[in-house]
């Protein structure tokens, strides 16, 4: 599957835009939507700044990528287009490896139906802050909406 306009939409709004770097929740420093590593593989860095055009470059590399490794993953399963997008949101936000290891991929291979889908999807709300993960409203919310949109 490819990702479509919605998905794509969808991730820019959770993301948000950002032309100058800064530091995410986690202290790690972001740019444009979401974006960390350049396709270099340098980090994103504090004082860099980048355009619009960038921006809509990176994330259109990014969410490339990440859904190439959304389809490895699923390998035959059958999933709609909502729910493709969902994983791919999740996977921009999370890492590839995350979503390897998830018990949400898990109950996604067994049956993409499972309602159990959406506490997977909520395990990942939290972030390293000071040495403790703990719970982000940002994420939290962000984790509920691409639930939803998993189930819609």
């Amino acid at each position: 599957m490819l990702p479509n306009n919605n998905c794509f939409d969808f991730i820019k709004t959770k993301e948000g835009l950002e032309l100058t770097a800064y530091q995410d929740s986690a202290g790690i420093w972001t740019i444009g939507y979401g974006t960390i590593i350049y396709e270099d593989r340098t980090p994103v860095k504090k004082g860099d700044t980048i355009t619009q055009q960038r921006a809509d470059q990176l994330i259109e590399n990014e969410i490339s990528s990440k859904s190439a490794k959304v389809n490895a993953a699923l390998g035959d399963i059958p999933v709609n287009q909502n729910q493709f997008n969902a994983l791919v949101s999740f996977t921009y936000n999370v890492g590839t490896g995350a979503l390897l290891s998830s018990t949400l991929l898990k109950r996604v291979k067994a049956n993409p139906a499972n309602p159990k889908i959406r506490d997977a999807f909520m395990m990942w709300n939290k972030a390293h802050l000071n040495g403790k993960l703990i719970a982000v409203k940002g994420l939290t919310r962000r984790r509920a909406e691409e639930a939803d949109l998993y189930f819609s």
